[in-house]
């Protein structure tokens, strides 16, 4: 088991341990547990029920402890499994295949989800599983998919005044623990995963306020990610700063292209690059890419590998935590070079 799954599983099982324990010491208190479910996909919540959740589309009463949820929403899937609940069909965002997940992730489920749809989910496969909770916090965000899915059971949608596909990890694992009935343990993982941030943005003094351009190359070449995005708020939260050039092309997107004559807006004190479906080499062998000063002076970090890329990508809090570990050194070498 890895160090990452170790620490949340302890964690949870923490939260659980004193969940259970207050709720003893409160069983003489008329009605102190009387909102908790005995049946819970994974052994009991934090909370009592019915929960009110608010959204970007109102709010949601999820009326007993869910049994069986379906996670549609980029990483919802792992942060419910991260809680310690199993959907019973989940989107897989970054192609994973298999159960859909990371391998940060992998031996949280007894069995496999049914893997549904990302940008067009087959709502008669999401009636089929019979939900009772739907997680779709991180997604397209129209108000049509919305209604689609609400009509099947109770849907979490993004918060109030967040834009489509920009809901951090801190405000889905707090969206999630409260439709599960698991506060306590979001409470936990978030504050875990923030020390290890600031941990590691206290052993590198020298990520602070040094800019970072981060982008992706594809089949269409190359862009670069802005503010508000899960891979920049991640440097930004060790101290980076991102690239101004670049933050000077936003708009409501969280990416923006960057064509062949604007490569050299990648170029930045520490740049960082991933591959998207395509072989590493095309970057490194793209004369573009040779030109940066970054490239020539060995401070680019090119996330050739998979699993590291994912993680960084993923926005959960176990691919995070996993992208913390692996990461920050690659980071760390690369400015010293």
């Amino acid at each position: 088991m890895s160090r990452p799954l170790l620490r949340r599983t302890a964690l949870v099982a923490a939260a659980l341990t004193t969940a259970g324990a207050l709720a003893a010491c409160g069983a003489d208190d008329a009605g102190a547990a009387a909102g908790a479910s005995s049946s819970s996909p994974a052994g009991g919540g934090s909370g009592d029920f019915p929960v009110t959740v608010s959204t970007a589309f109102g709010d949601v009463e999820v009326d007993e402890e869910p049994q069986r949820v379906v996670a549609l929403g980029w990483s919802d899937a792992e942060t419910a499994l991260a809680l310690g609940v199993q959907p019973v069909g989940a989107s897989d965002w970054l192609a994973f295949g298999g159960e859909g997940v990371g391998p940060w992730a992998e031996g949280l489920y007894d069995e496999a989800p049914e893997v549904i749809e990302t940008l067009e989910p087959s709502l008669e496969a999401i009636a089929a599983l019979e939900p009772d909770l739907i997680l779709d916090t991180r997604s397209p965000a129209t108000q049509e998919r919305y209604d689609f899915l609400s009509a099947i059971a109770p849907t979490i949608g993004q918060p109030e005044g967040v834009d489509p596909y920009l809901t951090t990890w801190q405000q889905q694992l707090d969206l999630v623990g409260q439709a599960l009935g698991r506060t306590d343990e979001a409470e936990l993982l978030r504050s875990d995963l923030e020390q290890r941030f600031s941990d590691a943005a206290a052993a590198h003094p020298e990520f602070d306020g040094t800019e970072v351009g981060v982008g992706a190359f594809s089949s269409e070449g190359f862009g670069a990610y802005v503010r508000g995005d899960t891979r920049v708020d991640f440097m930004e939260t060790l101290g980076f700063i991102n690239e101004q050039a670049i933050q000077d092309l936003a708009t409501e997107s969280f990416f923006v292209p960057v064509s062949d004559e604007q490569v050299s807006l990648l170029d930045a004190p520490l740049t960082v690059v991933f591959p998207i479906f395509v072989d590493p080499s095309q970057i490194t062998g793209n004369p573009l890419w040779q030109t940066l000063g970054s490239v020539q002076q060995g401070s680019a970090v090119l996330l050739d590998d998979e699993t590291l890329a994912n993680a960084f990508s993923s926005g959960s809090v176990l691919g995070t935590e996993y992208a913390l570990e692996n990461a920050v050194p690659l980071f760390a070498e690369a400015l010293q070079g």
